[in-house]
Formats: structure tokens, C-alpha cells, sequence
């Protein structure tokens, strides 16, 4: 699946702690009612078996709404479920690596949180970026914060879209205008929301505000 980079706009990330009952397929299609336009599914706990075993499950639910399906560091997991593709951060699996083992048609993302990376992870064939912590987050204990001006920073050192992420909620997310992203990932602004639907169908309705 090539990546087009409207599928930014949404990026619902999953995080079973932040669900607030229920199971997992259930709040990811939840947010895809919702709008969200791409799901990352990211559970550090959990083996490479245990992954792939998730991803089957959600893969048909993002079909259904034609939505890619990431699966946050585990190429293997990948591999196995057939997902869509893969997100890497700085210290997992190098791109060039990933993109052999992947091949061309899977969708690769890249953590960058500065211009330098942003551009060696475009050159090195990334499909997209995510950076932040645009405003900090509960999620990711080594997350530092980032500032508008290197998130525009990055926006304009590459070629490929860029998603803002870090504590994105509804109440902050319209600061990210006049930054250059293609799009908002949100975690817990998603899934440790009481009504997971009607906090994505907000969230869509604001990224588009920011995108413009």
C-alpha cells in the first residue's frame, strides 16, 4: 500500500493501558468511525507472535474503512500479519534494512526530532515522519518536548509528510498550525477517551483546521 498523505491527517496510535474497558478491534474500529485516518498499533509488552496475532484481528476492521494498519519497531510482526507497514524509532531497525526485509510496497515511518534525522530517514527511503514531543506526553517515558520552531524545521527540511505527536489532544491540537504537518498522531486524546468515536470525529474536524 503506497502512502498517501492524507492518511496523516488521523493517526490513531493504540495504548491498551489508556482503554477504559473493552477490547482492543472494538476501540480501533471505534476510531475509525470516527475519522482517524491511519492506525498504529503499539504494544511494547507484547512478542512478536502476540503482535501478529493483533494485527489479524484489526487488519480486516482497517480494510473495511481503507485504512493502513503500522505496527509500531517489529518487522517480524509485520511479516507475519501482512500489515501494512512498519514505524521505526532512531535506535530500532535501520530504513535500508527494513526496506529489504519489507520490500517496496510497505509503508515505513521514521522517527525524527531533528532536521538532520528528518532528512537522513527521507534519504534512506523513509514514506513518512513522526516528530515530537510536540507538548510532551504520558506515554513514552524518554519523550522530550519539542518546539514549534524545530517541528517547522523538520517540516521544511524533507519532501515526505510529517505527523506532530506528543500529548495531542483537542484542546491543544489547533497550536499546530503555520507548522507544516500533514497531520496529527494522537494516543491517549483517542483511546483513554470515554467515547473514543466522538473524540476522533472531533480531532478530525480540528486537523483539518490545522492542515488547512
Amino acid at each position: 500500500m503506497s502512502l498517501n498523505k492524507d492518511k496523516l491527517l488521523l493517526y490513531a496510535i493504540t495504548d491498551r493501558a489508556a482503554l477504559k474497558g473493552g477490547a482492543l478491534p472494538d476501540a480501533v474500529e471505534a476510531a475509525l468511525k470516527g475519522g482517524a485516518t491511519m492506525i498504529q498499533l503499539r504494544d511494547k509488552d507484547a512478542d512478536t507472535e502476540s503482535l501478529a496475532k493483533t494485527a489479524l484481528e484489526l487488519k480486516p476492521i482497517c480494510e473495511k474503512y481503507g485504512t493502513p494498519l503500522i505496527i509500531n519497531d517489529n518487522i517480524e510482526a509485520v511479516l507475519a500479519s501482512g500489515a501494512d507497514g512498519v514505524h521505526l524509532g532512531q535506535g530500532d531497525t535501520p530504513v535500508e534494512e527494513a526496506r529489504k526485509m519489507l520490500g517496496a510496497n510497505k509503508i515505513i515511518g521514521v522517527t525524527a526530532r531533528t532536521p538532520g534525522q528528518a532528512a537522513a530517514a527521507e534519504k534512506a527511503g523513509a514514506d513518512y515522519l513522526g516528530s515530537g514531543a510536540v507538548f510532551g506526553t504520558s506515554t513514552k517515558a524518554d519523550a522530550v518536548k519539542m518546539s514549534g520552531e524545530t517541528l517547522r524545521l523538520i517540516t521544511s527540511s524533507v519532501n515526505i509528510p510529517v505527523a506532530a505527536i506528543g500529548g495531542i489532544t483537542a484542546e491543544n491540537i489547533l497550536k499546530l498550525k503555520n507548522t507544516g504537518i500533514a497531520g496529527a498522531a494522537v494516543v491517549s486524546g483517542i483511546f483513554a477517551q470515554p467515547d473514543i468515536e466522538k473524540a476522533a470525529k472531533k480531532l478530525m474536524k480540528l486537523a483539518k483546521e490545522v492542515i488547512g
